[in-house]
């Protein structure tokens, strides 16, 4: 069965509750959106978009924000 095309507004609010633990790690380290976006290679409005929880992030992206801000990736997703 297709999925539609439209994203759920429970998974929009799960991706923004995601960003916020994601901003809460890094201001825990010390760290800029411009200092993360560099370690993972990521330009800082996009690192942005996916802190805010307007952008899905990729698995790979959110193991690699982990390593940036020192955390296990579960504390993000949790």
């Amino acid at each position: 069965m297709p999925r539609s095309t439209e994203t759920p507004d429970w998974v929009r609010a799960r991706r923004r509750a995601i960003g916020d633990q994601i901003r809460a790690a890094r201001l825990h380290a010390n760290l800029t959106q411009e200092r993360v976006a560099l370690a993972i290679d990521m330009d800082r409005a996009s690192y942005n978009r996916v802190e805010q929880g307007h952008s899905a992030a990729t698995i790979d992206t959110l193991i690699l924000i982990a390593d940036a801000v020192g955390v296990p990736l579960a504390d993000l997703v949790r």
